[in-house]
């Protein structure tokens, strides 16, 4: 798609955020439940989006449908501050996306494949279970079967992702991305219920398409679990969210190109041996403004404990 002949170029801005928006915004129930101290947890997934993509009408872009594949890598470490438990995570993303639609009434495509922006994750739990192994967690389950956990996190995107300074739409964000996170989950018995603020704050990206400098301003998300607990460490969790905000800035000037998202999500986990699972995922995005995209995603994740 030759989407860098297309129009206003403030208004161009958009395409380049759509595909990006979508990826950083997650749902991801159980962030703060504990690791005991002295596991590994290693994970591999894989996930597949398509949807409907919609631009200004000034663009004459239409009938946009995007299509993505998407394996990525994770790597959990617990780890103890003072009395505190916590956790540092990895988590590198490998995408090849299609987009196709009519511009200025003729069909036309772009594809992209490589390595998107790594994340890197750090998290504090400050009240709850202690910053014990895996006997002293469950003894403290026992004791206290309801009770409150608060926590903050910081995640930042680090940008050595794929990106092309002539191109306009691209895998990674040539920028850092810094995610700091507050939230809670309250537990009762074989329940739980977690909510979670965030705010991503971007840097400048000094070599935007054009010869030109993107800024962008902050990004307000909350979302929120619904999880039930089985036998054998099986769980199963309802989620929403939403986001706003996020308007870029190029060479000064505002592109007007404000954001509203919602995302409903459902997970099913399993173990399928003793020390491995399987996690299944659904995520639906509704764009609740005239730009946006609304896509359905549907995950398959690996993970293992290595004690």
């Amino acid at each position: 798609m030759k989407l860098e002949i297309a129009k206003p170029f403030l208004l161009l801005t958009i395409v380049f955020l759509m595909y990006q928006n979508a990826c950083s915004q997650d749902l991801e129930p159980r962030r703060w439940t504990p690791i005991p101290l002295g596991t590994h947890v290693l994970g591999a997934g894989y996930s597949y989006s398509s949807g409907d993509v919609f631009f200004d009408p000034l663009l004459e872009i239409e009938d946009v449908k995007v299509r993505a594949h998407s394996v990525v890598a994770k790597f959990v470490q617990p780890i103890k501050i003072a009395n505190k438990l916590g956790t540092v995570s990895l988590l590198v993303p490998f995408s090849t996306a299609d987009w196709t639609g009519l511009l200025s009434g003729d069909p036309a495509a772009v594809s992209r494949t490589g390595f998107a922006d790594p994340r890197i994750r750090a998290s504090l739990i400050l009240t709850g279970p202690p910053a014990g192994n895996a006997a002293e967690i469950q003894k403290f389950r026992l004791e206290n079967t309801v009770y409150t956990s608060f926590g903050v996190s910081l995640a930042v995107s680090v940008p050595i992702g794929e990106y092309f300074e002539d191109k306009l739409i691209n895998l990674g964000g040539n920028r850092f991305v810094f995610r700091p996170q507050a939230g809670m989950i309250h537990t009762w018995g074989e329940w739980s219920f977690e909510l979670t603020g965030s705010v991503f704050m971007y840097t400048r990206n000094p070599d935007f398409f054009n010869n030109s400098e993107r800024r962008q301003r902050p990004t307000y998300t909350l979302q929120s679990h619904l999880v039930k607990q089985f036998k054998k460490g099986a769980w199963l969790s309802l989620s929403a969210g939403y986001g706003f905000g996020g308007e870029s800035i190029i060479n000064g000037q505002a592109a007007g190109d404000f954001r509203s998202n919602l995302l409903v999500s459902a997970s099913y986990s399993f173990l399928i041996a003793k020390r491995q699972g399987l996690k299944l995922t659904y995520v639906h995005t509704e764009a609740l403004e005239n730009i946006g995209a609304d896509t359905d995603n549907f995950i398959l994740a690996w993970f293992i404990s290595l004690n």
